[in-house]
């Protein structure tokens, strides 16, 4: 596709604007830049004295060369690097390359102002990137909008004192983990190397450690967040505590996060790895899960991914298993039943770091093709795991021969282990009690070649969790909670953190974001 100067730089306001530039001159100078930035004023001065200015224009008015035009090796770089080939396809008007915590403020106060004067225009939305990872189309990156990138802010610092690490919002997990392998540390993070950070903790997030320490976002102490209007603040539960807790699932709702400092431990070796099956041990698989999900007490250090994989008209079983300290055994009880079930048809279970494991399962999971997650959570029994699986199989039967076709089930325990570890001091928004007992976290991941299959494939992971929510819902194990890192385009995640935190957190976003800049110019992922 080629693109033209004139796409670049669309009409930012008009003559025949609803608002006019001279009210808008009139009424900007009543908003106060952020430090060492032109006045607003002066940057409209710039917009009209260009034919078909636009926000792009007044980005680059104050960030210059970071700012990047489709066909520019930045423009491209950014498409290269999302997870999805619905990411990947994306055209924004311009991309924003922040370097510093000082270009995110510089431009969230540019979009922020711009969008309220111009209604809202779509030139003006925005989206912000981390490592891209989330599957739907506008995710993170915005069509006719502007993308602000924010990949090279990769900070990576652990305190004095070895408690706190401090990682900026463009890093994935591979990036942070080897410089913690190397000094005997471990941050609670994603499980999969290519993951970003950003959409991973404010999302909540699931670590091999999360049965000792919890949700990931439950280990932040404090976030350095870039409030609409450039606003640049830090957040904790002293300064405040109500945003502190919002943002603990509240996805990109409140702002653009620059850097999370997050609790830090002692952590070396420990064991891992995975084993594939064929699918005539799911009987056993079934049972060995229960087992261990339901276990009292649950074993803090295990961590289970238990999928079942289709491809190429074939069901096998992979299991990834995590113990994270080194057992006493070759193998840790814990996992005992699972591992003595054979036969396996691959086994790379070992002593290894945190960066190992995660690359293992980053190369299960290669970039560039088509993607979808849909997700539900329910109680934990035998049958109803059966009838999941079993919902899984009919639904991929109408998709079996769509071109590079691989769809994954998968359960993972969610047990109070984790749910409750946020506390009155350190609350999260995700809604989980104790009272909601054992959990299974259950998901579809369906990758695929062609666009043309979108309708067919969605179809399908749709009819999957009409079946899925039934069975649960017939068995009195249905669950509201919808993990928002797994979810749908249609699903509702903040709503399923129950009415009085969705409550919360709309009054949250009144109260710092009372123009809704990151419900109105900010659409991607799922809004309060």
């Amino acid at each position: 596709m080629k693109y033209s100067v004139c796409q670049a730089f669309l009409t930012l306001v008009s003559i025949s604007s609803v608002i006019s530039l001279q009210i808008f001159d009139e009424r900007a100078t009543t908003v106060a830049p952020p430090a060492g930035l032109p006045s607003l004023s002066d940057i409209v001065s710039f917009a009209k004295a260009k034919p078909g200015g636009t926000c792009c224009a007044a980005l680059s008015y104050i960030l210059g060369a970071k700012v990047v035009y489709p066909v520019s090796v930045g423009y491209l770089g950014t498409a290269a690097s999302y997870w999805s080939a619905q990411e990947q396809a994306v055209t924004p008007n311009c991309v924003v390359e922040a370097t510093t915590t000082k270009d995110v403020s510089g431009a969230v106060y540019v979009l922020s102002t711009l969008s309220v004067f111009t209604q809202f225009s779509n030139e003006c939305k925005f989206a912000v990137k981390s490592g891209g990872h989330t599957p739907q189309r506008g995710a993170a990156n915005q069509a006719a909008g502007v993308t602000m990138d924010l990949g090279a802010l990769k900070q990576i610092s652990v305190s004095a004192d070895r408690k706190k690490t401090s990682i900026g919002p463009g890093n994935r997990w591979g990036d942070i983990y080897p410089k913690l392998d190397a000094q005997g540390l471990a941050i609670p993070g994603g499980r999969v190397a290519s993951v970003g950070t950003g959409g991973l903790i404010t999302g909540g997030g699931i670590s091999f450690f999360s049965a000792r320490v919890g949700f990931v976002c439950d280990n932040v102490i404090n976030y350095e967040l870039v409030l609409p209007y450039g606003k640049v603040v830090n957040v904790n539960s002293s300064s405040s505590p109500d945003l502190f807790k919002a943002l603990k699932g509240g996805s990109n709702n409140f702002g653009v996060v620059t850097r999370f400092d997050i609790k830090t431990f002692e952590s070396g070796p420990f064991w891992g790895g995975e084993i594939i099956y064929p699918i005539t041990t799911m009987p056993q698989q079934i049972e060995a899960f229960v087992n261990l999900a339901g276990a009292q007490p649950y074993d803090q250090y295990a961590a289970l991914i238990h999928n079942y994989g289709y491809t190429a008209g074939s069901w096998v079983i992979v299991n990834n298993y995590e113990y994270t300290k080194i057992p006493a055994e070759p193998y840790p009880p814990t996992f005992k039943s699972f591992t003595d079930i054979q036969p396996q048809l691959l086994n790379t279970m070992r002593v290894s770091n945190l960066t190992n494991f995660t690359l293992e399962l980053a190369a299960a999971s290669p970039a560039g093709k088509r993607a979808l997650f849909i997700t539900l959570t329910h109680g934990l029994s035998a049958s109803l795991l059966t009838e999941i699986y079993q919902a899984a199989d009919a639904a991929v039967q109408p998709i079996k021969l769509v071109a590079g076709l691989v769809y994954s089930l998968t359960y993972q325990p969610l047990p109070t282990a984790i749910t409750t570890k946020a506390t009155v001091a350190n609350p999260n928004s995700l809604g989980l009690e104790a009272s909601d007992g054992n959990l299974v976290l259950t998901h579809i991941t369906i990758t695929w070649t062609l666009p043309t299959d979108d309708a067919a494939v969605t179809a399908a992971a749709n009819t999957w969790l009409r079946a899925a929510k039934a069975a649960s819902v017939k068995a009195g194990l249905s669950n509201e909670y919808v993990y928002l890192n797994y979810a749908a385009p249609g699903q509702d995640p903040i709503t399923g953190y129950g009415a009085s935190n969705k409550a919360d957190l709309r009054s949250v976003s009144q109260k710092y974001d009372p123009s809704q800049i990151f419900q109105k110019a900010v659409p991607g992922a799922f809004k309060l």
